[in-house]
């Protein structure tokens, strides 16, 4: 299993690591990027109330704002994974 990269983030550990153990899963369990961006998506809205959105892919560039503290950009081998919040 590939070891999670963070690239950036402005969140809590805690919550990163939720994000981290959830794309883990989730690459485990789901076939598509775009099943794993719904999985994380509803995982978060769940835990951490609305809104949330979620990037999955190999190759994208953003520019996003978001809430204060609920960022996070990382890796999981090839797949990078972006969570961010909005109000």
């Amino acid at each position: 299993m590939a070891k999670p990269v963070v690239k950036t983030h402005d969140m809590e550990p805690e919550m990163l690591d939720f994000a981290i153990n959830k794309a883990l899963y989730a690459q485990e369990n789901f076939n598509s990027e775009k099943e794993i961006a719904s999985y994380l998506k509803n995982q978060f809205e769940e835990m951490y109330d609305p809104t949330w959105h979620c990037i999955v892919g190999r190759h994208f560039g953003s520019y996003v704002t978001h809430e204060k503290s609920r960022y996070c950009y990382f890796y999981v081998g090839q797949m990078g994974v972006m969570l961010f919040k909005t109000p």
